[in-house]
């Protein structure tokens, strides 16, 4: 494989993704996402095909090389996640989060935890069913970054969708803010791993701490950056500069919170409601909000289409044994009724105050899809054995999450609604 450059390599990712974009357009009439993920992995498995009828070809290693040159994890995490969540932040209405907002909080903080105990828990005893026997830290670890809702991939899929605005923002604002809150605990738990220290009482109130400080100061952050950007704006009337400033706040915020250590996601989001909401309204035009909701669906298309046409390829990267792909198999129910009982036990409380639309629960449920981020977390352990076991695993629930329930999500909605 030639030694490329990391131009060379991302000018392969648009063209792949361009040229996946338009066999999907042209043929599947799928949406975007699903197609370009759709295609990525056929190619994939062709290429493992012809690798093995002609293995003098060595077209899967080739291949191979190349995704491996690919940090998924820095690219997801460091560079596009970013970008990705402040362009959906500037599409949900804050009155109608605002409506939901204990809902939302608490799907987003104790739904998140709850969810990562229960499969945790379950990992831990099904695992050693299959001989894994994989210590219980590690299963924690693998509920975190399995039980969180993927923003991208729920706002690129729900763009097709119609229901409720107020319904339409609860999911969108739970999968905004609870990857932020996904990470956190991920990276609560793998300090604990790192360190060797299992005391719970002292890893529960340094967990706790940290939690705050990341959340808190996440989201302190954001409406800091997003006042200063919101009164740059309302000081000029001039499209192409205030484009250029929402840009470099998403940008200067995502990189401000990892010096700061607090959350990236959570501050990029609460910095896109204020400028999509408060700023459209006050500090814009009608042609520079015009142009900065074009400028952010660009590169929310673009950036949308190169992520999940990675989510496809990185599939050459896994080597699947029998037990892990049952395994893996086994815990696509788990995890949607561990959704379905976070989610659950959050709505029927609170609906003793205050009423919910016929099938809430079970849209949420079904509406919960994982994508690119668990994937990026998965791939940011440490290479070894049980990091193994959980890559598959993670792999195979989130490629059904976005094929499965992304292509069926409406017909849901519709039938429940």
């Amino acid at each position: 494989m030639l030694d490329l450059t990391i131009f060379q390599i991302s000018s392969l990712l648009v063209l792949l993704a361009a040229f996946f974009g338009y066999l999907n357009e042209k043929y599947l009439r799928l949406p975007s996402t699903i197609g370009i993920i759709l295609i990525a992995l056929f190619s994939s498995f062709a290429v493992i095909a012809i690798d093995l009828l002609f293995p003098s070809l060595d077209l899967a290693f080739r291949f191979r090389s190349f995704i491996y040159k690919i940090d998924f994890n820095k690219t997801l995490m460091e560079v596009m996640l970013g970008l990705l969540l402040f362009a959906g932040a500037l599409h949900v209405d804050v009155e109608s989060l605002l409506k939901r907002g204990w809902a939302i909080s608490l799907m987003a903080t104790f739904g998140i935890i709850f969810s990562t105990l229960f499969v945790g828990i379950i990992f831990y005893f099904v695992s050693a069913l299959f001989d894994f026997s994989v210590p219980f830290v590690w299963c924690l670890i693998f509920g975190s970054l399995i039980s969180p809702t993927d923003p991208v991939a729920v706002l690129g899929i729900f763009k097709t969708v119609n229901i409720s605005p107020t319904l339409k923002a609860m999911i969108s604002g739970e999968s905004l803010f609870n990857d932020g809150v996904g990470v956190v605990v991920f990276t609560v738990l793998v300090t604990i791993l790192t360190a060797g220290n299992m005391d719970f009482s002292s890893n529960l109130i340094v967990g706790f701490q940290y939690f705050v400080k990341e959340a808190c100061g996440g989201g302190l952050l954001g409406f800091v950056t997003g006042l200063i950007s919101f009164r740059a704006m309302k000081s000029i009337d001039e499209h192409n500069t205030e484009v250029l400033i929402t840009l470099a706040l998403v940008l200067v915020t995502y990189s401000f919170a990892s010096i700061l250590h607090v959350s990236g996601p959570i501050a990029v989001v609460v910095a896109g409601l204020l400028i999509g909401n408060h700023g459209s309204k006050f500090a814009m035009s009608e042609n520079t909000n015009e142009h900065v909701q074009k400028f952010w669906d660009l590169i929310d298309e673009i950036l949308n289409a190169i992520l999940f046409l990675l989510i496809g390829l990185e599939i050459m990267l896994l080597d699947f044994k029998f037990n892990i792909l049952l395994l893996s198999l086994v815990f696509i129910p788990i995890v949607i009724i561990s959704r379905f009982l976070s989610v659950g036990g959050i709505i029927k409380t609170l609906s003793l105050f205050r009423k919910y639309e016929n099938g809430t629960v079970r849209i949420l449920t079904w509406g919960g899809i994982r994508g690119g981020i668990s994937v990026a977390l998965v791939l940011s352990l440490s290479e070894g054995f049980y990091r193994d076991i959980l890559l598959s695993t993670t792999y195979i629930i989130v490629i059904f999450s976005i094929i499965v329930q992304g292509l069926t999500i409406e017909k849901v909605i519709k039938r429940l609604l």
